[in-house]
């Protein structure tokens, strides 16, 4: 009687080494965590410093204060500010996200008679993420004099709408290439037109890249600087973006301001990302596996 023994095989991984590994990645995780969080953090102890202290010792926690947030709030509009810049942004995402939708399905979908056309299109919308901003600075100031729109909404929601449209293009694009054709083949057999494919069928299951979108083109409007403090000469128009720079003058720094001025337009910004951060995520990988 042989006893038969079973073929070599590769060893199983041993639950130690497995747990190890888990180790790893959580302690690696808490790291990366941690040095993102540390600079928001910074920021938000030195809001609460005077201004003396942050030059002197700035890692100091002895003499915390909430007189910055004070003044901040007594010498910045802020309401009117949050007002402007919930004005450019919904008008300028809004505008930008329907343009990008159009231009990606047309991309996708559409027959071109020339082999290259489709990717030459698609190349100079995406070209567009490799233009500085401060490139497209001068340009837009002549253009916005000529249309007559310097010193209004308008002067920054054009320009925002066009920054816009590469990144989202590029979302876009890529969830629409791996998008099952068989969905709207059968809407085109019960009847439905083109405005309802997109609406009934397409949009719905897009869900996730488009609150990407939204959120990354939100926050982009609450950060931008540069188009706001030249395209808008009117106070009563100043977005939150330029409630840090009040607080420096021509040869003084109120250090204690700024840094109650920048925790006060990022808060709405952690906000939106802590309640849509799963939609974020969704968004980023969808398209990315095809199956």
């Amino acid at each position: 009687m042989t006893i038969s023994t079973p073929p070599a095989g590769p060893r199983p991984v041993t639950r130690p080494r497995r747990r190890r590994g888990l180790i790893f990645t959580g302690l690696a995780a808490y790291l990366v965590t941690f040095l993102i969080v540390l600079p928001i953090l910074w920021v938000t102890v030195l809001s609460l410093q005077p201004s003396d202290t942050i030059l002197s010792d700035p890692f100091s926690i002895k003499t915390l204060t909430f007189d910055n947030y004070r003044n901040a709030v007594a010498s910045l509009p802020l309401l009117q500010m949050y007002k402007n810049t919930l004005i450019v942004a919904l008008a300028s995402v809004t505008i930008g996200a329907i343009v990008s939708f159009m231009a990606s399905y047309a991309l996708t979908r559409m027959v071109f008679r020339h082999p290259t056309a489709r990717s030459s299109l698609r190349f100079y919308f995406l070209a567009g993420l490799a233009v500085p901003v401060y490139v497209l600075l001068f340009p837009i100031y002549r253009i916005d004099l000529a249309l007559g729109i310097f010193g209004t909404y308008a002067a920054l929601i054009l320009p925002y709408i066009a920054v816009s449209i590469p990144f989202n293009t590029l979302l876009l694009t890529g969830f629409l290439r791996e998008f099952p054709k068989e969905l709207e083949e059968a809407a085109i057999i019960d009847g439905a037109g083109l405005f309802r494919i997109c609406w009934s069928v397409v949009l719905p299951t897009m869900r996730p890249v488009i609150a990407t979108i939204l959120i990354f083109n939100v926050v982009y409007v609450f950060n931008e600087f540069p188009f706001v403090s030249i395209l808008i000469n009117n106070p009563d128009l100043a977005t939150v973006s330029l409630a840090v720079s009040k607080f420096q003058g021509q040869y003084t720094v109120d250090y204690g301001g700024m840094m109650a001025a920048a925790t006060l337009v990022l808060l709405p910004q952690l906000v939106i990302y802590a309640v849509f951060q799963r939609h974020v995520i969704a968004g980023l990988t969808a398209g990315a596996v095809k199956g």
